[in-house]
């Protein structure tokens, strides 16, 4: 009989129905920039342009053209300025892409909070624009040492503890069913919806919508899942393997924010402060007689080729990147400029009105 309750125990501990727990999934008071990286080897500025916590180096996965001076450069990280704000294809013009991009904002109650701006067609369509990340957060990332320069050091304790986007830097672990998203949102009485996306270890993304964003102020916005299930008894409760299964995680995918035909286009301004999670326990931790993992290593072998696959995926798209910001003009043309544009350009300036 004691047999059958433990095995019961260990079926709902498996499958994360017993326990719940609050995390928070990312908090953009954490991403302020505080070190500096340059963004040419002529850059002298001195002002922090990258979050130390989250710099990812993807000269690893560039090519073997890039001379080291160049594949130093090659950094980018979670800091709020970085962010992408990308409209939907219809009202991707060059005037609404311009207009449209993110800011540290200082908040009197909260600290540094991320302000996104948008600039949404004048013309009554229905139109969306995501604010993500610069790059999928990975969740394979282990925790290490990064200097000033945003040199990546050896891994501090490899994949025991947190890594290094959790704790609120986008990826939570350990996550069975979610039964809660909070967001905290700062209002200017703009009738667009928001919604918040996830991503979890199976690929798969998830888009919740959130709510209104109607109302003046810091407010609080909730989903609670509808198919949430309180009684223990009434759940599909089951055996499954403990052991070498890596541990399901849930990451933040960005935001999406939704604008109806009938409402008022043009430039929206909305602040964020954090977004959090209430959810089951997927694993309950015990005392096991015998460390499995250090026996065998199958789970950091698994997620140590995640980690290198995640790095590929997003470093492409940065290198990409990276190339056409070497190749952008640094200095671009104004006719204001007066005599030095007319030196250079043949172009004279029109006098005073």
């Amino acid at each position: 009989m004691k047999r059958i309750i433990i095995l019961v125990a260990i079926a709902a501990f498996s499958a994360g129905m017993l326990v719940a727990n609050e995390s928070v999934l990312i908090d953009f008071s954490l991403l302020s920039a505080d070190i500096r990286i340059p963004v040419d080897e002529n850059d002298m500025d001195t002002a922090p342009n990258q979050n130390r916590r989250t710099v990812m180096d993807f000269g690893q996965v560039a090519g073997a053209s890039f001379t080291p001076s160049q594949r130093a450069l090659m950094r980018t990280s979670l800091a709020i300025e970085s962010w992408d704000v990308v409209l939907n294809s219809s009202a991707r013009t060059i005037h609404n892409i311009t207009r449209s991009y993110t800011r540290e904002a200082p908040s009197r109650r909260f600290g540094t909070v991320m302000g996104a701006r948008v600039h949404f067609p004048l013309i009554p369509a229905f139109s969306h624009a995501f604010i993500r990340p610069p790059f999928e957060i990975p969740a394979y990332e282990p925790m290490a040492d990064i200097d000033d320069q945003g040199n990546i050091g050896a891994a501090v304790n490899g994949f025991t503890g947190p890594m290094r986007f959790e704790e609120g830097f986008g990826v939570v672990r350990n996550v069975g069913t979610i039964r809660s998203v909070a967001v905290n949102v700062y209002g200017l009485n703009f009738p667009h919806g928001l919604n918040v996306i996830l991503l979890d270890h199976m690929g798969n993304e998830r888009t919740i919508f959130m709510g209104h964003l109607n109302f003046d102020g810091w407010g609080e916005l909730v989903w609670n899942n509808p198919q949430y299930i309180f009684e223990v008894r009434h759940r599909d409760v089951r055996l499954f393997p403990l052991y070498p299964h890596s541990m399901p995680f849930v990451k933040f995918g960005g935001f999406r924010v939704d604008r109806d035909a009938a409402n008022v286009g043009g430039d929206f301004i909305v602040y964020f402060r954090d977004v959090r999670l209430i959810y089951d326990l997927a694993v309950l931790d015990t005392d096991r007689d015998i460390d499995d993992e250090g026996l065998w290593g199958i789970i950091s072998d698994r997620e140590m080729a995640r980690r290198i696959h995640e790095m590929e995926r997003f470093g492409q798209q940065q290198i990409l990147r990276f190339v056409e910001g070497q190749t952008q003009a640094r200095s671009p043309w104004n006719p204001l400029h007066g005599a030095d544009s007319q030196e250079r350009f043949g172009f004279t300036p029109p006098a005073d009105q």
